[in-house]
Order: structure tokens, then C-alpha cells, then sequence
């Protein structure tokens, strides 16, 4: 059991660091004309940057299938990735940009603070020169003055 959870966290800690890697030197970089679309104002239900969402599920599953019969650390880091593209999805498009309004915006706490790093990340929207390339894990900046 041990072993399920600590490759489910090792999924789900690399996919923010693969995360932070991928959006400040790949979306940010070559790939800005699809990143573009979620810096800007949305126009319906989906963004073409969405596309990256497909990407990242699709290797969870791919991971997840390969180590379905012996239950081993495949699976268990495709779990992981799926985790944490559960949690991005609340945490990114319903709190912070209210694709869906099923949950309100945290005012106090750790939440709160994420949320300040994110709203600094789009509050330019440019390619290069953002602040808080990564989703949980941001400068600690953010977390001052507010964590009530």
C-alpha cells in the first residue's frame, strides 16, 4: 500500500513540476499560439489551449494500461497524473477562472494564495515575463500578508 501511494505522489508531484517546465518554456515559447487562447478572454465552453489537457490525459492513460496486470509503479504514477489533473481542473477552471460556477473563490488560506500567484501569471497576458508558472507550488510571495 505503502508503495501505491508514494508512486500516486511521485505522479502527481513530477506532473507539477513537468507542469511548470512545460508552460513557462514550451506553452510560453513555441507553443504561445495555442497558450494564447487561456490568456485571453473566453468565448465559450472550451479554449484551443485545452488541447494540452488531452496530452497529459492521454499519458496518464497510457501509464495507467501498461501497468494494469501486475498493479505496478505504472499505474500507480498514472494515477497520480490522473489526481492531479482531477485537482487542476477544480482547483484551475472551476475556482480560479469559473468555467464552472459550482465553488466559490477561498478569501484566506493556502487557496487564496495560489490564487494570487495565478491572477499575477494572467494579469499581463504576454509571452514572456510572467510571474507563476506553476499551478500549486508558487513563490512564497504570494502567501504574505494574507493567510488568515
Amino acid at each position: 500500500m505503502l508503495y501505491a501511494i508514494g508512486f500516486v505522489l511521485i505522479g502527481f508531484i513530477s506532473m507539477e513540476l513537468a507542469g511548470w517546465f512545460i508552460h513557462k518554456f514550451i506553452m510560453h515559447g513555441p507553443l504561445w499560439p495555442i497558450h494564447q487562447s487561456h490568456h485571453k478572454p473566453s468565448k465559450g465552453p472550451f479554449e484551443l489551449n485545452d488541447i494540452f489537457s488531452i496530452f497529459f490525459g492521454t499519458t496518464a492513460v497510457v501509464l495507467m494500461i501498461l501497468g494494469y496486470e501486475q498493479l505496478d509503479y505504472r499505474f500507480w504514477i498514472g494515477t497520480g497524473i490522473t489526481v492531479y489533473g482531477f485537482s487542476y481542473f477544480v482547483f484551475h477552471d472551476i475556482i480560479i477562472h469559473r468555467r464552472l460556477k459550482l465553488i466559490a473563490r477561498p478569501e484566506h488560506g493556502v487557496l487564496r494564495g495560489i490564487i494570487r500567484a495565478h491572477q499575477a501569471h494572467h494579469s499581463d497576458n504576454k509571452k514572456k515575463g510572467v510571474a507563476a508558472y506553476g499551478l500549486f507550488f508558487v513563490p512564497f510571495k504570494f502567501f504574505k500578508g494574507g493567510l488568515k
